[in-house]
């Protein structure tokens, strides 16, 4: 079951949103090779602000996330393409619905 997740927040600096978007666009490989990774979306809420929500079955799957491919290459770009530090909140999930979920 998915109990963990986290809810990250970017802000692109002006010019930058639409490579922002291409680079979330792009990490979806580097995502499907974490196995406990159980969800992972890649969002735009406003012209300039985009996020990311993901979903983990415990405290490991998190923590390797955190320390993984994707984080290493946003944290590598951040200077470039976001206003700020990106936002990361650790957040619990209290229930979800995915696909071949038994």
């Amino acid at each position: 079951m998915t109990k963990l997740g986290l809810l990250v927040t970017l802000e692109a600096k002006v010019g930058k949103e639409q490579e922002l978007a291409g680079f979330l666009k792009d990490a979806l490989p580097l995502v499907d090779a974490e196995p406990n990774t159980t969800a992972w979306f890649a969002i735009q809420m406003s012209a300039s602000k985009f996020g990311i929500f993901d979903a983990f079955p415990d405290e490991n799957g998190r923590e390797a996330h955190l320390s993984g491919e994707v984080a290493k290459a946003l944290m590598a770009n951040a200077a470039d393409l976001l206003v700020g530090p990106p936002s990361i909140e650790k957040i619990s999930v209290l229930a979800d619905k995915l696909p071949n979920r038994q």
